[in-house]
C-alpha cells in the first residue's frame, strides 16, 4: 500500500514523457483500447494499462465524458461573457454562482483574477437566444455591474472538441 501511495505521490508530482504521450491520446480520445494507447505509447498493454489505473488513482484523470457537438444540438452561437460584480463579497460571489450554475446555457464559469470577477462560455442557438439570456437571465442576477460579449467568429484550435 505505501508503495501505491508514493506512486501516486511521484506521479502527482512529475508526468514523464511516456506519462504525458498517454494523457494526449486520453485527451484526443477517451474511449480508445488499451491495446491502441499501449501500442501508440510504446508500452506493454499491462504496463500501459498500470499507468492509467494509477493516473485515475492520483486524480490525474478525474473521469471520462462524450464530446458533444454543440452545432448538431441547437447551441452553435457560442459568446464568452466577461462579467464585472458591483459588490466583491462572498455573498455576491455565491449568488452569481448559484444563478450561472442553474443557467443551462451556461457550459463553463471561472472566476478570475483582473479587470472582472468572471468569464462565462455561452452555447445557445443564436443571437436572440444569447440576447434573452443576456436580459433575462445575466440582468436578473443581484449584484451584476458590467457584462462584456465576445462572440466566437472561429475556433482554429479547440481542443473540447
Amino acid at each position: 500500500m505505501f508503495v501505491r501511495f508514493v506512486l501516486s505521490m511521484q506521479l502527482m508530482t512529475k508526468i514523464d514523457h511516456i506519462g504525458a504521450q498517454i494523457l494526449r491520446e486520453l485527451a484526443r480520445d477517451g474511449r480508445i483500447s488499451n491495446l491502441v494507447l499501449a501500442e501508440k505509447v510504446g508500452l506493454s498493454p499491462s504496463a500501459c494499462s498500470r499507468r492509467v489505473t494509477e493516473m485515475e488513482r492520483a486524480g490525474i484523470i478525474n473521469g471520462y465524458r462524450a464530446r458533444i457537438d454543440p452545432a448538431q444540438i441547437g447551441r452553435g452561437y457560442v459568446v464568452y461573457v466577461a462579467v464585472g460584480l458591483a459588490e466583491h463579497t462572498k455573498s455576491a460571489q455565491f449568488t452569481f454562482e448559484r444563478a450561472m450554475n442553474g443557467a443551462d446555457e451556461v457550459t463553463e464559469c471561472h472566476n478570475v483574477a483582473g479587470a472582472f470577477e468572471y468569464m462565462l462560455r455561452v452555447e445557445v442557438e443564436d443571437l436572440p437566444a444569447y440576447k434573452a439570456f443576456h436580459t433575462n437571465t445575466l440582468g436578473t442576477v443581484p449584484h451584476v455591474r458590467s457584462i462584456t460579449s465576445y462572440m466566437v467568429m472561429g475556433s482554429p484550435k479547440d481542443m473540447r472538441s
